[in-house]
């Protein structure tokens, strides 16, 4: 069984959770090829092989720009025949679930997205998915010859093999009906750190009692070089702009470490933070409920805490 991976990138750099997907394709134990669309960085595409990957296809028609799902389907699910590839894994993003999508409908692949672990092969082909937002976790049954998985976020370790991947030009005819949607604008996030690429976000909430006040928050994060993120509330308030809206209306984030101050936790929140793999909570008052999934707590007002923690962590680098 040979793997195809799709390498995900903005501004011409491959995004790391396209990396993550690489190094779990390579966990397989079977050849893989990974394929960019578009306008990608000659060192960047070098990375794959960095990572395990023997071959890298790059196709570089500028149409390919723009991140169009009809047509990256198109192009992807072509590879994954040229290539007899029996498995395509991607990230699992905005981009790369409904590029999945469409490629299993395609190439008639089984297709199960928010893969969390490596597949259990030792009585067919099974997969671990988060669901319910993560709270639980569904293992399921592909029978299909071929199949399509997306890659929840930290879900695969990152590990260089050493290795070089050669790097061939891939051309595809496509029509005219695979560019019948257009982007016409994109707003694009802002900051040191983008809050879905975060390895650490600091999220403010109501705590914060302002938007005056953030620049302690902030100087954290800059310390931790860390995204910065917020409770719904506080959007909502105008405090933060909306792309920094952290729950299940916002960004839902799965970093190693997330810092909440000042939110008490409600549901809609916690849903978009649970796949962290480490939850701190600072907040006064100790009947918060996000307690209750932290892994830390620390009870004190965050004007006295924030700035004490922000010189600890100076202090120890």
């Amino acid at each position: 069984m040979s793997v195809l991976v799709f390498l995900e990138s903005a501004d011409g750099k491959v995004r790391k959770t396209s990396l993550e997907a690489v190094s779990y394709a390579v966990a397989l134990g079977k050849p893989v090829t990974a394929i960019a669309l578009g306008a990608v960085n000659a060192e960047e595409l070098a990375l794959a092989g960095k990572y395990g990957a023997s071959k890298v296809l790059h196709a570089s028609d500028e149409r390919l720009n723009q991140p169009l799902v009809k047509a990256y389907a198109s192009v992807i699910g072509k590879a994954m025949q040229d290539e007899n590839a029996e498995l395509l894994i991607l990230a699992n993003s905005s981009l790369g679930t409904p590029v999945a999508a469409k490629v299993a409908v395609k190439t008639g692949a089984a297709f199960v997205s928010n893969v969390v672990e490596l597949p259990d092969t030792s009585s067919g082909f099974s997969v671990k998915r988060s669901i319910y937002t993560g709270k639980a976790f569904a293992r399921v049954e592909l029978k299909s010859g071929k199949k399509v998985l997306t890659l929840r976020k930290n879900a695969a370790e990152l590990k260089e093999t050493g290795g070089q991947a050669e790097v061939k030009p891939y051309a595809v005819s496509l029509s005219e009906a695979d560019f019948n949607a257009k982007i016409t604008s994109t707003e694009k996030a802002t900051g040191e750190v983008l809050l879905p690429e975060a390895e650490i976000v600091v999220s403010g909430g109501r705590g914060m009692k302002g938007p005056e006040h953030w620049g302690k928050l902030e100087e954290l994060a800059h310390v931790l070089h860390a995204g910065t993120g917020c409770s719904k509330p506080v959007s909502d308030m105008g405090w933060r702009p909306h792309h920094e809206h952290v729950g299940q209306t916002g960004v839902k984030v799965a970093p190693q470490l997330y810092i909440a101050i000042g939110i008490s936790g409600a549901i809609q929140h916690l849903a978009g933070v649970n796949s962290s793999k480490c939850i701190v909570v600072i907040n006064k008052d100790p009947e918060a409920p996000f307690f209750k999934a932290a892994d830390y707590g620390v009870v004190g007002d965050a004007f006295d805490v924030l700035p004490r923690l922000t010189e600890a962590i100076k202090a120890a680098k």
